[in-house]
């Protein structure tokens, strides 16, 4: 699927989601934030706290950082990975996909409202 998007058209459509966003009042996502639990929903795993500051080119405190908050919210949940102790393994949860659900639903209805 392609999408023709002018870049003023682009911005209007991440500020009218940043928008319904904050007017909704949920979970307050950083930029890194998003960026993390959308590579966790989107693609496939397993993930770890080290294969995603790789993958995002950040440090492993800066993921363990966005974990403890995203895990606070249900987001994401946290296991040992029994195979080797060393990794921790990030697991989608319910709430979390709901939300990734609902926010991709915001993507949809902001960019059929934009003009053409």
């Amino acid at each position: 699927m392609s999408v023709s998007m002018r870049p003023s058209q682009a911005l209007r459509l991440w500020q009218q989601v940043a928008v319904s966003e904050v007017e909704t009042g949920g979970h307050d996502l950083s930029m890194r934030q998003l960026a993390i639990l959308l590579t966790i929903y989107l693609d496939p795993p397993p993930h770890t706290v080290r294969g995603l500051a790789a993958r995002l080119g950040v440090t492993k405190p800066v993921v363990t950082r966005a974990l403890d908050t995203m895990g606070e919210w249900g987001l994401v949940s946290r296991q040992r990975d029994e195979a080797d102790r060393r990794n921790v393994l990030i697991r989608r949860t319910v709430e979390g996909a709901l939300f990734v659900e609902r926010f991709g639903d915001v993507v949809i209805e902001k960019a059929r409202d934009l003009p053409q």
